[in-house]
């Protein structure tokens, strides 16, 4: 199982989103043998579905 280590929201500086881009934010996650992944999503998607720090990251994403 994996879990939400970190959640670093990114800081475009002087990119700006180009038209109909969401912003994104980059997710560490960690499972039980200390592996680590780094995964990049739709900031609104982790608020849907009520990710944090802390909690199982979903199956197959």
């Amino acid at each position: 199982m994996w879990t939400i280590k970190q959640i670093y929201d990114g800081d475009y500086g002087c990119e700006e989103l180009q038209p109909g881009q969401k912003p994104k934010v980059s997710v560490t996650v960690v499972n039980e043998n200390d592996e680590m992944r780094y995964v990049s999503v739709e900031d609104a998607w982790l608020v849907e579905n009520k990710l944090d720090v802390g909690q199982a990251w979903p199956e197959g994403v």
